[in-house]
């Protein structure tokens, strides 16, 4: 039997990644894709006023907006970012999140060697 890297996701079908995760009322809900040393990939679904609080990560991280818009703080910086597009967080750069409208977003995380 051939190992998946891949979880929690249907194989070899066309699927909408922000159909894969639900909101919840006052809650931030998250569905692991794949977890090991160099990769990390995970959906979010942020109900309204929700939010990750400012932290690090050994690894840059790629926001990639599915559906509503989010806050995302890098640094000191806000951006405001829509369904379709992307920032990156950088490295050992404290950042968060927060939801000004329900949101769903994609992260891939990448860390170092």
């Amino acid at each position: 039997m051939q190992k998946n890297y891949i979880k929690n996701i249907d194989f070899a079908t066309a699927l909408t990644l922000a159909e894969l995760v639900t909101y919840q009322p006052g809650q931030v809900v998250s569905k692991t894709l794949a977890q090991n040393p160099a990769v990390s990939l995970t959906l979010f679904a942020f109900d309204q006023g929700e939010e990750i609080s400012s932290h690090e990560s050994n690894g840059d991280a790629m926001v990639i907006a599915l559906d509503g818009e989010g806050e995302i703080t890098i640094g000191s910086e806000k951006h405001l970012l829509k369904a379709g597009q992307t920032i990156v967080m950088p490295a050992k750069t404290p950042h968060a999140v927060y939801a000004s409208q329900p949101f769903k977003m994609f992260l891939a995380v990448v860390f170092p060697d």
